[in-house]
């Protein structure tokens, strides 16, 4: 006979985002927290990321990686909540009920009051980026190649190119090269690089690694270990440019193409997904459009920062608690938050009537300078920020008081915007 639990909550998901949530449902009042993890340890992907940055905003210091999970371990570990460690959810469905199964317990039936998920991301492989040639050992993407460097003690290659430069390809090309390897160069499709400038900086420009803009790898070659690649220049529409490829010996692809919200159980759970950041449309409680099930972290789309992360999995534990103490209450209106000039996207997507602070957070689509970001309904300014510089891999986060929101939900209009400088000069917010 399966086993059946009726937890208050359940927080699938123990990397930073889980472990904020699950805490801040508990100090909101929930006494019955679920937490399942499906590895065998806390924290996610936190405990290989040895490098310093973290908790700059939550903690106002510098954290390496296992710190910051260790300090929400540490709080975890006297506080109620009912840890599931090397366990799976198989199942969710829009009723809030799960599927889990585990060594210990076997399958179970769980049946929560709500729901928060908190699954992260992960990475792009070769084949979702659709790379020519072989099939040959050595190519491993940038986060497997941290968990080999800094968990397991196995050093992946010794001659290593990167393809991408997203954050953690950056920090591994550092890694590789305090390791003794020799990393050849960091090649990047975009014209502009894709990780945070403090990674450029620190990983790339103090060790005289070469960042190679709009170039791509257009071939592996190696038949059982990769031996080299082939590199080329690409155009403005991102297509190899004939004559300009370039053979690269090497022993070792790293790949660091990017990172996808993980959301099959929210598939699963009839939960819309915004086409833009891969993640649940949710909205400033961070309630998805499924009743009681709730998103927070890279889930909902992937972020700069652990600190956001944190920031809106203590959204979520905080209204997922009022969701379960105060009972079901009636939705308001629902106003779609619009993505304006040079914003690829916006969350939380949606505004509806809880009169409480927000935050929204967004990446812009092409880096720009001496800029304003505006959150604005019609000729109402809601908040307003003066920025230096925006690029695309760095998100901007704009805070609205519950009095103006109200104003944008009776006007029908919210957008969110980046404008020159010289624009604003003489406006009246």
């Amino acid at each position: 006979m399966v086993r059946v639990r009726r937890p208050d909550l359940v927080v699938i998901g123990a990397g930073p985002a889980g472990l904020g949530a699950a805490l801040a449902a508990c100090d909101a009042g929930l006494k019955d927290v679920m937490l399942i993890e499906r590895d065998v340890e806390l924290g996610g992907i936190l405990p290989q990321c040895i490098h310093d940055g973290f908790g700059s905003i939550v903690f106002g210091e510098t954290l390496t990686g296992p710190q910051y999970a260790q300090r929400y371990i540490d709080r975890l570990e006297k506080s109620d909540v009912e840890v599931k460690l090397n366990t799976m959810v198989l199942d969710l469905r829009p009723d809030r009920s799960l599927t889990a199964v585990n060594s210990r317990d076997g399958v179970m039936e769980i049946r929560p009051k709500a729901v928060i998920l908190a699954m992260g991301c992960r990475e792009r492989t070769r084949h979702q980026i659709l790379i020519p040639g072989y099939r040959p050992a050595g190519v491993v993407c940038a986060g497997a190649a941290q968990r080999d460097i800094n968990i397991e003690g196995l050093m992946p290659g010794r001659r290593v190119v990167i393809l991408g430069s997203g954050d953690i390809g950056l920090i591994m090309a550092r890694r590789f090269t305090l390791e003794g390897a020799e990393v050849e160069g960091v090649y990047e499709i975009m014209d502009h690089p894709g990780g945070l400038t403090r990674n450029l900086v620190q990983c790339l420009h103090d060790y005289d690694i070469p960042l190679h803009l709009s170039h791509t790898v257009t071939f592996i070659h190696g038949r059982k270990r990769v031996e080299a690649v082939t590199v080329s220049r690409v155009d403005e529409n991102l297509k190899p440019v004939p004559g300009t490829e370039r053979l690269v010996p090497c022993d070792t692809l790293v790949l660091s193409v990017g990172l996808i919200p993980e959301n099959e159980l929210s598939k699963r759970a009839g939960i819309p997904l915004d086409p833009a950041t891969g993640g649940p449309v949710v909205d400033e409680r961070m309630e998805t459009s499924v009743e009681g099930i709730f998103a927070c972290g890279n889930v909902m789309n992937v972020f700069d920062l652990v600190d956001y992360v944190t920031h809106t999995a203590e959204t979520a534990g905080r209204s997922a608690a009022e969701y379960v103490l105060q009972g079901i209450r009636k939705r308001g209106e629902c106003l779609r938050v619009r993505p304006g000039r040079n914003v690829k996207f916006v969350v939380p997507q949606l505004l509806r009537e809880y009169g409480e602070e927000a935050h929204f957070y967004f990446r812009v689509s092409r880096p720009e300078r001496a800029v304003r970001a505006r959150l604005s309904s019609g000729d109402l300014l809601l908040a307003e920020r003066k920025i230096r510089m925006v690029r695309p891999p760095e998100m901007v986060r704009l805070k609205a008081d519950p009095e103006r929101l109200k104003e944008a939900l009776a006007r029908g209009e919210l957008d969110v915007q980046v404008v020159p400088e010289e624009e604003t000069k003489g406006r009246q917010g």
